[in-house]
């Protein structure tokens, strides 16, 4: 049975499809890729995924905007979660970090990965170091604060920070956007050590050429709809995706 089985998924702003009848598997302790160009829709897919798509569309009938309309079905773990909302989504283990995710500048790393815990009320010292490990540079940074940090390590933390919530699936909304190529190299590391302490990671990017190495499977879309899907090597392998992400 596979922990994220994704069927059908449609969403609507409107008039205009942002997911069209898409259909994805995590299974345990994967790291899968969803791979797509700007506008994609893959923010979408995680705002649905992990419920935020409710909280949105609640937002938008209270201000009269655009009508938000959700369709398909979401199964985690074998139960169907396709109407349930975020809070209820965090609990069962699934937690979202999208780029550039807010962290509170004025706290020190230890306090943000303090105040992140609370959904579990208490955190233990082995918590911490699970976070320690996964990026060893915030080990050193403990005690700075959070707004003093370069836009690498605030990465770093915010999804320290989604760590301390003990999550069964992470889901990773454009991780990379915005970094060097180093820092990019060192957070793929990092997504990988978070995949082997036992945490299931589904990745959205459109920087293909770091994340394909360490994904098991992948997933390409374009314009809402699956085009593509096939294992990281086969998907590094195939010439029209070495065209569209690498330039070759």
């Amino acid at each position: 049975m596979a922990m994220l089985e994704v069927k059908g998924l449609m969403v609507y702003y409107e008039n205009a499809i942002a997911l069209n009848n898409l259909s994805i598997l995590v299974d345990n302790e994967e790291i899968v890729g969803v791979l797509g160009s700007n506008s994609a829709g893959k923010t979408t897919l995680m705002d649905t995924l992990s419920g935020l798509i409710y909280r949105i569309k609640e937002i938008e009938e209270r201000s009269g905007g655009v009508r938000v309309e959700v369709m398909g079905h979401i199964e985690f773990e074998g139960k169907d979660i396709t109407a349930e909302k975020a809070p209820e989504r965090v609990k069962r283990g699934i937690v979202l970090t999208r780029e550039r995710h807010p962290i509170f500048k004025d706290f020190n790393v230890l306090e943000n990965l303090k105040v992140s815990s609370y959904i579990h009320k208490r955190s233990s010292k082995e918590d911490y170091e699970r976070v320690f490990t996964i990026f060893p540079p915030l080990k050193n940074l403990q005690k700075r604060k959070a707004g003093l940090m370069s836009g690498g390590e605030q990465q770093m933390l915010s999804i320290g920070m989604a760590l301390m919530v003990k999550p069964r699936l992470l889901l990773l909304d454009e991780p990379l956007l915005g970094l060097s190529p180093l820092l990019q190299v060192e957070l793929v590391h990092a997504i990988k050590r978070t995949r082997e302490s036992g945490v299931t990671v589904l990745v959205t990017e459109q920087f293909a050429r770091p994340l394909l190495p360490i994904i098991d499977r992948g997933y390409i879309i374009e314009n809402g709809m699956l085009v593509l899907s096939g294992t990281g090597r086969e998907l590094s392998d195939n010439p029209e995706v070495k065209v569209a992400y690498f330039g070759v």
